[in-house]
């Protein structure tokens, strides 16, 4: 791996049809930028349409002949996800690749439209649901991957099967480090079974490191978010380098399923795009087949996928 990987050594996606979700803004609204301007098609979820065409707008300057389609998607509300995947599907005949970017962060304790802890709801439940809808898309282009986003402070995270939606017990941040938990357990399950089902695409993660986006200043309360502004002017690195790490993995032919990239410098805060490795509790194998279940009773979504024997 290059040591100082950037957008400009991204391949041609000419071609191709990628979506990425929670596009309106931030690293979302960077990748998609990237993604265009490198020849994909690329439709940009958001749940305000408004904000959404303001940021493909803000895109078509820079890149004019972008291709682009802004798309509603509400991840906290498992019907929106049905609409948008029926949509797609109705339009498009192929799907390369799957960006499951959007996300919430400390939020204080909400439930989403079908009841969920709003964190664990929208991270984790609303991606899982979303890239199942959207498998046959997928399953049959060479070459085609999902890629999931993560956080460092999936390293903090607990999957606690006894009180998933925080009713017992809810505090912001574990709620938050248990859905990014929960993305890395998924990103790596989903790529183990579509080994052992044969399809020719994979699942891989990315972090982001610590980057300077809105999320940090939209769910936290108030004396949270005045010490982040101040985090992201001092400690954290552009919003364009932590859009990297998700580059890399959505883009670099020779990444292997089950890769997770992250930032290359001191605890995965800052840097170029490199291999990082994921706790010990995302590699547990009983603990993502165990989620796997669970999430796909709460979404009703079950995955197109041989039942086979599953190896670690």
């Amino acid at each position: 791996m290059a040591s100082r990987w950037t957008a400009r050594d991204m391949p041609g996606q000419a071609g191709r049809t990628a979506i990425v979700t929670g596009a309106n803004s931030g690293l979302g609204q960077i990748v998609a930028r990237e993604l265009t301007g490198a020849g994909a098609q690329v439709v940009m979820t958001s749940r305000d349409p408004e904000k959404g065409n303001a940021a493909a707008a803000a895109i078509r300057a820079r890149v004019p002949a972008a291709n682009l389609e802004v798309a509603p998607l509400d991840l906290a509300d498992l019907s929106s996800v049905r609409a948008f995947s029926e949509r797609f599907l109705g339009g498009h005949d192929r799907l390369d690749l799957l960006i499951n970017n959007a996300g919430v962060m400390a939020s204080p304790y909400r439930r989403t439209a079908d009841g969920f802890e709003l964190q664990f709801g929208t991270n984790h439940l609303g991606h899982f649901a979303l890239t199942g809808l959207l498998l046959a898309a997928l399953r049959e282009r060479a070459g085609a991957r999902v890629v999931t986003v993560s956080s460092n402070s999936h390293k903090a995270g607990v999957i606690r099967f006894d009180d998933l939606q925080g009713e017992q017990k809810y505090a912001r941040w574990a709620a938050y480090s248990q859905s990014k938990l929960a993305n890395l357990l998924f990103a790596l399950e989903l790529d183990r079974r579509l080994r052992a089902a044969g399809l020719p695409l994979i699942s891989v993660a990315a972090h982001p490191g610590y980057s300077a986006t809105n999320l940090q200043l939209s769910g936290p309360p108030l004396h949270e978010r005045i010490a982040m502004r101040l985090a992201n002017r001092f400690v954290a690195q552009s919003a364009e380098m932590g859009a990297l790490p998700l580059l890399y993995a959505a883009t670099q032919p020779s990444l292997s399923g089950g890769s997770y990239v992250g930032p290359g410098g001191r605890g995965e805060i800052r840097g170029y795009p490199t291999l990082v490795r994921p706790s010990q509790a995302a590699q547990d194998v009983a603990s993502a087949r165990r989620l796997w279940d669970v999430s796909e009773h709460l979404t009703g979504v079950t995955y197109d996928l041989p039942e086979r024997k599953l190896n670690p």
